[in-house]
Formats: structure tokens, C-alpha cells, sequence
């Protein structure tokens, strides 16, 4: 039988490597698909890895020699479909498509959500977004007195498609904003956040032609070598779990219909909503990602296969797609990650106390 052909890029980074691993565990593209990686190929375990078929590597998407790459690639390898994951790559397909199939976002909604100032300043006035405020370098060293929030607050980076906490701190003062601008000197403008000391979590949403056909939510707990990082926060999950929580859902949909209705599109494509809980409880809206997140493969070995949906979308089989929007998870459910090991789902989860054994 024909393996389906499936360029994905990325293709050495941790979501990247998720979805191949989501398709692999679905029993409907086990063993059924070729996958094709390309990359920039920073991060070399990915070439190793034996996740794909080969990885090719290529130019930066906004590179000269870029589309040139990929549609050699795309007519050598008689790739039929693509997963693209890193955002900006994502807006390039969107904007101007390669001859594949591919789960395409709405351009201008991307647009508006790619950078975390873009999607505050289309939100503002809304009470699911924190408070925030832009200041430069030479204000914050210079006229710290304009700083307009409450100590502590959140000090990043803010720049288009930047992940991983970038440039992330809590400045519990002005000594410790100036020190943070101080050593981040590649950093020119410095987004102010309000604080916000609730959950972490992560809200999957995946649409077709304007319906959305699945959801779920995610909360991160702790962070891969967390304390490498002075926020804590390194972007890879080491700690986390699956929850029913539509009240995410709620807000998600919020966010991305106010947004839609600035650009006149219908949605399509999966995003991920980051959001984080204020004092009282309420998910408040701090990033919309374009993409599949590394959940994506801990969604998949609990039942709920994003990944698998999306192929079966773009083959034209949407009516074998379960109706039900999401599942319900145990309560007790976890997701365990190292640095050098693969994600572990389980349920029945309780720590271990002091004198047991597992």
C-alpha cells in the first residue's frame, strides 16, 4: 500500500517531533505515512532521532533561496501534504502556498496574533487580556518613573514568533527591571505585563471552515531545567496534566472571535491559546500560538489525537471524526517529560510518599 507522503517543518524541534509522534500512535496513519522533515537544523538529535524518512536542510523561510528549497523537495519527494509548524514559516505558506495540502490559518488573523503586542493591542479593552504597557530600552534606564503598572509584573520580550519564555522575569522592582534590561541588551522594547500568579494553561482548538471540530486543555506545571531559566519558565513542560475546563475553551473563543471580527475571516486551522489564571481563578489570555504545542503527543496517548483529525481533514474524511468536541479526562491524570526522555502519560497519579517505592 502507498505510504501518504507528509513534508513536516520544523521537523527538529520538540512540537514538530510530537506530531509525527501523535500520527504514529493513531491507529488510522500508523504505518501509512513517509514523513519528509525540513529545518534549519539548530537542534541536530532531530536528524537522529529516526522519526523521519530524511531531513533536509534548509534556508530561513524569509531567505531568498527558500521557496526554491522547498518546492525541489516537495516535487523530489512527491510530497501530497505538510504540517508546518514554526509561525512566521506558517504565515509564509499562508500568504503565498506551496502546491500541497496543508491546514491553513487565516492570514490576517495570524498577522494579528503572531506578536504578543499585536494580539494585546487587538484585545485591549477586554477584560481577558492582562494590563500591559511597551517601553524601550533607554525609557526603562532613563524614565523608569513611566512605568504604568504595580510591582511585580512580567518583563519579555515580545518580538514575532518568539517562544520559550524569551527574555522573561518578574520585576518585583525598578533596580530589578533596569538590571533585566541591562543584561538583555539584544532586546530593544521590552513588553510590561501585569502579574498573574494563577494556573498555566494551554487551550488546543481546531477548526474547519469555521466549526470548531475538537478542543482540549492542558495545564503546565513545571518546566524542562526550569531552574536554569530566572523566570522558571524554559517553554518545554517537564510537569502537567490534562483537564475539563471549558471555561478555557470559553475565553479561547472569545479571543479569537474578537479577533475575527476585525479581519473578516472564518477560522481554520489549529491554534493554541496560552493563557494564565489571575488572583480570583479567571484564564486571561497571554499568547495565541499558530501551531501544534508539545502537548500535542500527550493529547494523543490519552485519546484525543489533534494531529490525527487534522490529516483526516485535509484527506476530505471529516465525517470519520468522532462528533464529540473533546473527552473527559481523569482527574488524576499527569504528563511526565526529561530532558532526554519521552513524554509519560498516566493515569492514577498520586506523588510518592517518603519510604515508598514504584
Amino acid at each position: 500500500m502507498k505510504r501518504l507522503k507528509i513534508l513536516v517543518t520544523g521537523a527538529c524541534g520538540v512540537t514538530s517531533r510530537s506530531v509525527v509522534r501523535s500520527l504514529n500512535l493513531s491507529p488510522v496513519y500508523r504505518d501509512k505515512c513517509e514523513f519528509i522533515g525540513t529545518d534549519v537544523c539548530n537542534l541536530e538529535y532531530g536528524l537522529y532521532e529516526g522519526l523521519y524518512e530524511k531531513v533536509y536542510r534548509v534556508p530561513y523561510f524569509n531567505d531568498p533561496g527558500y521557496r526554491d528549497a522547498m518546492e525541489r523537495i516537495i516535487a523530489e519527494n512527491e510530497v501530497e501534504y505538510a504540517i508546518v509548524i514554526p509561525e512566521p514559516e506558517m504565515l509564509e505558506w499562508c500568504e503565498r502556498p506551496f502546491d500541497v495540502k496543508f491546514h491553513r490559518i487565516p492570514s490576517k488573523f495570524g498577522r494579528s496574533v503572531l506578536s504578543k503586542k499585536n494580539l494585546y493591542d487587538n484585545l485591549a479593552g477586554l477584560p481577558i487580556v492582562p494590563k500591559y504597557q511597551i517601553l524601550s530600552r533607554s525609557e526603562i534606564m532613563e524614565h523608569p518613573d513611566r512605568v504604568g503598572l504595580l510591582y511585580p509584573f512580567w518583563v519579555r520580550d515580545f518580538a514575532e514568533g518568539s517562544t520559550s519564555g524569551k527574555g522573561s522575569f518578574k520585576a518585583e522592582s525598578v533596580a530589578e527591571l533596569q538590571a533585566w534590561a541591562t543584561i538583555n541588551r539584544g532586546i530593544p522594547e521590552f513588553m510590561l505585563s501585569e502579574f498573574l500568579p494563577g494556573r498555566n494553561l494551554a487551550c488546543f482548538t481546531l477548526f474547519s471552515n469555521g466549526r470548531l471540530v475538537k478542543y482540549g486543555v492542558a495545564e503546565r506545571i513545571e518546566y524542562v531545567m526550569g531552574k536554569v531559566a530566572v523566570s522558571g519558565i524554559t517553554g518545554n513542560t517537564s510537569k502537567g496534566r490534562l483537564l475539563n475546563c471549558p471555561e478555557a475553551l470559553d475565553v479561547s473563543l472569545a479571543a479569537i472571535n474578537a479577533i475575527l471580527s476585525k479581519t473578516g475571516e472564518t477560522m481554520n486551522g489549529l491554534v493554541v491559546t496560552d493563557l494564565k489564571c489571575n488572583a480570583e481563578g479567571k484564564p486571561i489570555v497571554t499568547e495565541i500560538n499558530l501551531r501544534h504545542v508539545a502537548f500535542t503527543s500527550t493529547f494523543a496517548s490519552a485519546g484525543l489525537n489533534f494531529s490525527e483529525c487534522q490529516m483526516l481533514i485535509l484527506q476530505g474524511r471529516e465525517d470519520e471524526i468522532s462528533p464529540d468536541l473533546t473527552m473527559s479526562f481523569p482527574e488524576d491524570n499527569i504528563m511526565l517529560r526529561d530532558v532526554d526522555g519521552l513524554p509519560i502519560y498516566r493515569t492514577g497519579y498520586r506523588p510518592i510518599e517518603l519510604g515508598e517505592f514504584r
